[in-house]
């Protein structure tokens, strides 16, 4: 009899839950069919939860802000791979707490020591933030993130044959991306303007995109040259780096390109095992030219009136154009106010991701662009395009928010945060 139920029960409730969700969208209520998503998330967060980070993965390029679909009140989460790192958060908390404690090492480890200290700090400066709300949102999203990402991984990462797994879901996911961004850019002749929206929805900017790509660039030459593959397999690696070689040029990111220059700097010092004295020494000696000709260098940079431009070689150029760039001087605009928000609040701060809605009081008149802005929709520190959303300051322009959350190391943040 027992059985003979139930083999109709899960019919049923099939059957009930269509009903249900087709009522739902009736009523343009769209999340209920999320339900069946969250419920397989959660045995999958049980049972295979390596598998379930390994989708989180291929579906990170992929995924797309919720409130761009405009369907969810401006809820800024993306889909679909937030809700899965949440549901691998609480199964995590879950499970170590019922009957499988983290490795003792990994907790013990200098870098998770410092992920903790920082954890603390960000609900500490959350708690007496200027705008409670929104800093316990960057918490909680900062949360899931580290466990997952880092808590997470860390254990399945004990073999080395998982961390090739990772690396190539993502970059075959990316190359899809950076494809149909190259198609999208190409039906607008590949000009620099449409550069900066050919990525969306997946990316907001180029600067995110371009970062990625600047990443992810010296991992596939590491495994072209030192990864232990057939012929036919690095045929295939060689192509997908062309792919990204071809999507970081026509991201007209300036800070990516500069930035491989600056890990290939970095390579040389490993490879050849440069002994760390040499290199602050070398640091020192560049510091103190630097200062020695700080006059002749701001004449000749100021000299520069080279603007972003279609021209490669004219866009590498504004790099260093502080005179008429207003990409360039509107950083310079936001730098300012950060360390002038940073002078009034050096310990607390003014709260975890509140950065682009503080800091417009803080502006100089002489110091603002065509392209600055007092409404909190221009980004962060680092983020001048008039097109990004404020929220955005959680992904790619994170260091500019941290710079005012609390403490004035996370200053040093915004001083590296040159985007593109």
């Amino acid at each position: 009899m027992e059985i003979q139920r139930s083999k109709y029960f899960v019919p049923l409730l099939c059957g009930l839950f269509i009903v249900a969700n087709t009522a739902a969208i009736a009523f343009e209520f769209y999340f209920l069919g999320l339900i069946p998503v969250a419920l397989l998330a959660a045995w999958l967060a049980l049972n295979h939860y390596d598998k379930l980070v390994y989708f989180v993965v291929l579906a990170t390029p992929f995924s797309i802000n919720l409130e761009d679909l405009q369907i969810a009140g401006g809820v800024g989460i993306y889909l679909p791979t937030e809700p899965i790192l949440i549901t691998l958060m609480l199964m995590f908390f879950l499970e170590t707490i019922r009957r499988n404690p983290i490795d003792v090492r990994i907790l013990k480890h200098p870098v998770s020591i410092v992920i903790f200290l920082q954890l603390f700090w960000l609900a500490v400066t959350a708690y007496v933030s200027e705008m409670p709300f929104i800093s316990f949102k960057f918490f909680t999203a900062r949360l899931w993130f580290v466990v997952v990402m880092y808590f997470i991984t860390a254990q399945i990462f004990k073999q080395y044959k998982p961390i090739k797994v990772f690396i190539w879901l993502y970059l075959v996911s990316l190359i899809g991306v950076v494809l149909i961004t190259l198609t999208v850019h190409a039906s607008q002749g590949f000009s620099e303007e449409a550069a900066h929206w050919a990525m969306n929805p997946f990316y907001k900017d180029h600067t995110s995109y371009g970062a990625l790509l600047a990443m992810y660039t010296p991992v596939t030459i590491g495994l072209l040259v030192a990864g232990n593959y057939k012929n036919g397999t690095k045929i295939v690696l060689g192509s997908l780096l062309f792919i990204l070689c071809v999507g970081l040029v026509f991201s007209y990111t300036r800070a990516a390109w500069l930035s491989l220059l600056g890990a290939a700097g970095v390579f040389v010092i490993l490879y050849f095992r440069v002994n760390f004295r040499f290199v602050l020494l070398g640091l020192g000696v560049v510091a103190v030219v630097f200062f020695a000709y700080k006059d002749v260098a701001l004449q000749s940079l100021e000299k520069n009136r080279q603007d972003s431009s279609d021209n490669l070689s004219e866009h590498v150029e504004s790099v260093s154009n502080i005179s008429t760039d207003a990409s360039n001087l509107e950083r310079l605009n936001r730098w300012s106010c950060a360390l002038k928000m940073f002078v009034e609040k050096p310990f607390f701060g003014f709260g975890p991701g509140t950065y682009q809605f503080q800091y417009a009081p803080y502006q100089n008149s002489m110091d603002k662009t065509i392209i600055s802005t007092n409404a909190g929709d221009g980004g962060s520190a680092c983020a001048v395009r008039p097109s990004w959303r404020a929220d955005h300051a959680r992904y790619s322009g994170a260091a500019g928010s941290v710079a005012v959350q609390g403490y004035g190391a996370d200053l040093i943040q915004v001083a590296l945060c040159f985007d593109g």
